[in-house]
């Protein structure tokens, strides 16, 4: 029987070849993904291929009707709108999302499901957390933030989607996991999934772990997200490695207001974000 490392070096090195398979659901998601790779790409053509794909479709409404990109409060109902509103780098990452999310469908087990389910519980709450961090506290692009908290656990559905494939890769010494697979398999993942590269730099501050205060990049924007999230890593609480142990300084000044009170007057914002990333 193989152990623990050679489990994980096996499926970092299938990951690393492009030996990956995504699932049936994700197939029109990645057919939008690269229209949106296409400048001459119009919102008619975007529409049409968003609305093949029901799910992907109720997520770009239901963004769109967020508290976040639709603060007057006027609903919309159509998919041509949504993109307009939206624009086409958000479409990105809400296509992105839709990729992530059908990753849980890879694993033959429900228990592995089960994690897969709460590991995007744990990212949606992250990516609204980090949307709002980058733009009232470190002052760095929401969006770009927004799509890092989406893709920041790419490694980890991974894992949890080859684990049937190992039998006991899941039980214990996971710390094998964070202290070498998880930047490796984020890595090779990303890549497949062609995340940009200006956002490696932020990824791998999430996987180091090192959070400079008070936090001004986009690495410790993303960093602090994840020590915030009310949800936590399904890996993470398997290994009793919560973050609730990290102290956070929420008393800490920015600008004329403590981080407590940005999260509090954001709480709304942040749980609009969320909840549209779960429909």
């Amino acid at each position: 029987m193989m152990d623990i490392q050679a489990m994980l070096d096996a499926v970092v090195a299938d990951a690393e070849r492009g030996d990956m398979v995504f699932p049936t659901h994700a197939e029109v998601a990645l057919r939008v993904q690269q229209a949106l790779d296409d400048p001459d790409c119009s919102v008619e053509q975007l529409a049409k291929l968003i609305s093949a794909e029901p799910m992907l479709a109720a997520r770009v409404v239901g963004m769109a009707n967020s508290v976040s990109y639709n603060p007057s409060g006027r609903a919309i109902g159509d998919v041509n709108s949504a993109i307009s509103r939206l624009g086409f780098k958000t479409l990105y990452t809400l296509v992105t999302a839709l990729i992530v999310r059908q990753m849980q469908e890879m694993s033959p087990l429900p228990e592995h499901r089960a994690l897969a389910a709460r590991l995007w519980e744990h990212s949606a709450h992250v990516a609204a957390l980090a949307r709002v961090i980058a733009k009232r506290v470190t002052k760095q692009d929401p969006e770009a933030a927004f799509f890092a908290g989406i893709v920041h656990e790419l490694g980890a559905f991974y894992l949890l989607a080859r684990a049937s494939h190992y039998p006991g890769l899941l039980e214990n010494h996971l710390e094998n996991w964070f202290e070498q697979g998880e930047a490796r398999l984020g890595r090779a993942v990303s890549k497949a999934l062609g995340v940009p590269a200006n956002l490696n730099p932020a990824l791998e501050t999430l996987w180091a772990g090192y959070l400079t205060m008070p936090p001004e990049s986009l690495g410790d924007t993303l960093l602090l997200a994840d020590q915030l999230s009310p949800v936590e890593s399904p890996l993470a609480e398997l290994l009793g490695m919560s973050h609730k142990d990290i102290a956070v300084d929420l008393d800490l000044l920015i600008d004329d207001a403590t981080l407590s009170s940005v999260l509090a007057a954001s709480a709304e914002e942040v749980a609009s974000l969320a909840a549209a990333l779960r429909v």
